[in-house]
């Protein structure tokens, strides 16, 4: 499970925030905070993965708050989540080490497909192994993790959905072990060549990984997990 801080200075714009975030698997609200010293002392007291932040607090700017985090050793991830749309604080952000930025407003689906992007990152980062040394491979499948699962929906090829692209990471996201195309086919309720022709996109576009078990017949199934490093 990721823990998420979501800071913002706007009290109710901090709890729909939340909401998004409760509402995408493998997220949760750790906390919530409304100035930069309130997230400071959050950090100090819990373990954060990831911050929601906002440019624009009472206290400071999201931007020195980055700095600041980072002077203090908090190695948290963090995500720009702002109105502030000019040329120069985005890229600060990218200079500090924000590793995405979005601008308010969004929906849940833009908000969404950040948190899939950071989730797939982890994972990747998980697969290749957290220490000693990676190849140029490993070094470009984590680089593209993030991009690879933000892609915009508008390239969806002729055919596909987004509303089934969705359907089919929840239920590989909520899945506790990989899944065939059959097993797939009967959790979306799509056909099974519906669901083969979709796990072959989503495999092709780096959002799935497939494996091969073998049984008894020496015919290896095809398994799928989501956006797994493989």
């Amino acid at each position: 499970m990721i823990d998420v801080l979501v800071v913002d200075d706007d009290f109710r714009v901090a709890e729909i925030n939340a909401a998004y975030v409760e509402r995408t698997p493998g997220f949760r609200v750790a906390a919530r905070a409304h100035t930069a010293a309130q997230a400071l002392a959050t950090l100090e007291r819990c373990s954060i993965d990831l911050v929601l932040l906002d440019h624009y607090l009472p206290d400071e700017t999201g931007l020195t708050l980055i700095r600041r985090m980072r002077q203090l050793g908090h190695h948290a991830d963090v995500i720009m989540v702002t109105a502030a749309r000019d040329v120069s604080t985005v890229q600060a952000a990218m200079r500090y080490g924000a590793l995405q930025y979005l601008v308010k407003p969004f929906s849940f689906a833009g908000l969404g497909a950040k948190l899939d992007g950071y989730a797939a990152l982890r994972r990747t980062l998980d697969g290749v192994g957290g220490r000693g040394e990676a190849g140029q491979d490993q070094v470009d499948r984590i680089f593209s993790a993030f991009r690879t699962a933000d892609a915009p929906r508008s390239e969806l090829p002729k055919g596909h959905s987004a509303a089934t692209v969705d359907l089919m990471r929840r239920v590989l996201t909520g899945a506790e072990r990989p899944l065939s195309a059959h097993e797939v086919a009967e959790r979306t309720g799509v056909s099974r060549s519906t669901a083969q022709r979709y796990l072959k996109y989503l495999e092709r576009t780096g959002r799935i990984s497939l494996t091969l078990k073998y049984g008894d017949t020496g015919r290896p199934e095809h398994q799928y997990t989501w956006a797994t490093a493989v």
